[in-house]
Order: structure tokens, then C-alpha cells, then sequence
């Protein structure tokens, strides 16, 4: 498992300065997307930077990406790791850690057994 390589790093905040956790989860999910650099910002400070952004465009109708999503902008996707298989997976929300995360095949198969 990839995730073993890693450990949680407490990081700073360079907008608001205030302290985050890139756990070992989320390093591993960058590193298998190739991304070498760990964030800079905590994820409210990301999300803000995010729908700022989608202001300044100005209302302009955008083709490719946004086009495929009705116009929506995509859902911002979290990484996790699948409670039930281990592998690294995306979710269309924020865990909590009180709860636990499957991917979509896992998910699949847990409902189907219910």
C-alpha cells in the first residue's frame, strides 16, 4: 500500500494562516496523480479561491469541461481512501473520519448485499 510511505503533515495556511493536515491519504493520492508539490492552502481558502475565480470569468458561456455539466460547475471531489478495498478513490464530499468511505465499485457492492 502507498499510503504506508506517507505520514500526516501539519501545514500553514498562506492566505489565512492557519494550520491544515495533508494526511498520508492525500499525499499518496497526489503522488499518484503526479502532483510534486503539496498544497499551499487549507480547503476553505481552496474552495473560496475556486468560486472567486468562476466570478471573474464574468458569466461568459464556457465550452469544454463546464459544457458537460449543464452549465454546473463540476462538484469539487475530496480524496479518500476505501474503507473496504484500500485504494485511493474520490468523493463528491468532504470525510469526516466518523464514518467510513468506499469507493464507487466497493459502494456498489456493499448496496447490493443491503
Amino acid at each position: 500500500c502507498l499510503e504506508m510511505a506517507y505520514s500526516d503533515k501539519v501545514l500553514i495556511c498562506r492566505d489565512c494562516g492557519i494550520s491544515f493536515t495533508f494526511t498520508a491519504g492525500e499525499q499518496a493520492f497526489y503522488a499518484s496523480r503526479g502532483l510534486l508539490n503539496q498544497p499551499t492552502r487549507c480547503s476553505s481558502c481552496r474552495s473560496s479561491r475556486k468560486s472567486g475565480r468562476a466570478l471573474e470569468e464574468g458569466g461568459y458561456v464556457h465550452y469544454g469541461a463546464a459544457a458537460s455539466f449543464g452549465g454546473r460547475t463540476p462538484r469539487q471531489m475530496h480524496p479518500a481512501v476505501c474503507a473496504e478495498c484500500g485504494e485511493m478513490t474520490e468523493v463528491p464530499f468532504l470525510p469526516r473520519g466518523d464514518k467510513p468511505v468506499y469507493c464507487s465499485e466497493c459502494y456498489n457492492k456493499i448496496r447490493e448485499r443491503s
